[in-house]
């Protein structure tokens, strides 16, 4: 593999982001890679914005990745892929669940949830895979697992094996939701 691998992973405070960011740093570190991660939070811990940054490569020298630099963008949350997506280069890979969270200005009233994000998001990457993520976690047996689904999907994107992935979640998961994952990982890889 030559050069550095950049992975942005977006979603909702709550969500399981910072999970699957381990998941997958779990995985490029059993591959040989070094990795750098940086976790951007928004203004609360549950329901506000959540920004993981993931390079991995021989030799990695920042967490930090740039507008326009992505090579893959993973999104929980539809309003999160369209905020994330500058940082998208030209050609990456957009990977999206449907579901919509909404955030607190729109809840209060002061704000409107965009009605045309998925056509927003096609335009920019018309080969994006927008995908019910959450029905394939109820599928497994419990909606906490888009998380875990959405990486079944990654996985499918990047050089590790299955085996990696499936070593990487019984590692990072609780032991009592170890066969719950497994399965939504299943299913997302498809």
């Amino acid at each position: 593999m030559t050069g550095v691998n950049n992975i942005l992973i977006v979603g909702v405070g709550g969500q399981g982001t910072i999970l699957a960011s381990r998941i997958l740093a779990e995985v490029a570190i059993a591959g040989g890679y070094q990795v750098k991660i940086s976790e951007i939070h928004g203004m609360s811990q549950r329901g506000g914005s959540v920004m993981t940054q993931l390079r991995f490569a021989d030799e990695v020298f920042s967490p930090v990745i740039e507008p326009s630099t992505a090579d893959i963008l993973l999104s929980f949350e539809m309003l999160e892929a369209l905020r994330a997506l500058p940082y998208l280069k030209e050609g990456g890979e957009l990977i999206v669940s449907k579901q919509e969270l909404l955030p607190m200005p729109v809840i209060t009233g002061t704000a409107q949830y965009p009605a045309d994000i998925a056509e927003r998001l096609l335009s920019v990457v018309p080969d994006a895979q927008i995908v019910d993520a959450l029905s394939l976690a109820k599928k497994a047996g419990t909606v906490k697992a888009v998380n875990v689904v959405l990486l079944g999907m990654l996985s499918r994107h990047l050089p590790f094996d299955e085996n990696s992935w499936l070593q990487a979640i019984r590692k990072c998961v609780k032991p009592k939701t170890v066969e719950i994952n497994l399965k939504a990982f299943a299913l997302g890889r498809g």
